[in-house]
């Protein structure tokens, strides 16, 4: 499957050359624009693996689609640029770019350049999925202890017993602990004789 790319670049002629590089290099080109403000909708509507942006287009800058684009974490962004100062590179990294390429490149520093770029995107994408996780796993730890409370205070169970009731409705309902703890928590939910 080949790594489908946006490119965002106001003079044309950068764009074709870009376009034709990236396609003999084994990359699909699926969106270009010349503006800033359509690049947002672009990438939005195609959802490709990375995103070139360069940093003055009209109607935004490419580092105000970054941020956009960062804040949703839609696709890896690779800045391209005709300056090099170390505040603008500063701007680029904290607007969320993962890459930035310094006009007029060699063909040789744009594959690395995009590679280094989704390879950082989707580390970053995994760190934040796994980060969720473990805030969901917090979570229903809490939603379960309350419940064990509520089962000890209520019900006159040990913390074992509350903890094995709970885990047994989950199994024999096929739902998840946390949704049972809910039940428990909103009184719809007792052991038998209690």
């Amino acid at each position: 499957m080949s790594i489908r790319v946006v490119l965002a670049e106001d003079e044309a002629i950068i764009r074709l050359d870009l376009r034709e590089t990236l396609e003999e290099e084994g990359y699909e080109v699926v969106g270009e624009t010349g503006r800033g403000d359509e690049a947002v909708e672009l990438i939005r509507a195609l959802q490709p693996d990375v995103a070139i942006l360069d940093i003055k287009m009209p109607g935004l800058d490419g580092l105000s689609v970054a941020r956009e684009l960062t804040g949703d974490r839609t696709c890896a962004v690779l800045i391209l640029s005709a300056f090099s100062q170390r505040d603008l590179i500063a701007e680029a990294r904290d607007a969320g770019a993962l890459a930035y390429l310094v006009k007029p490149f060699q063909r040789s520093e744009l594959v690395p350049a995009l590679e280094v770029a989704i390879g950082r995107f989707h580390e970053l994408r995994q760190l934040a999925e796994r980060s969720e996780s473990l805030e969901e796993q917090l979570a229903a730890r809490k939603v379960i202890d309350r419940a064990k409370g509520v089962l000890i205070d209520a019900c006159g169970l040990t913390e074992a017993d509350a903890f094995a009731f709970v885990q047994r409705t989950a199994m024999s309902e096929r739902t998840t602990m946390a949704q049972v703890a809910e039940r428990i928590l909103s009184g719809d939910l007792r052991p038998e004789g209690s």
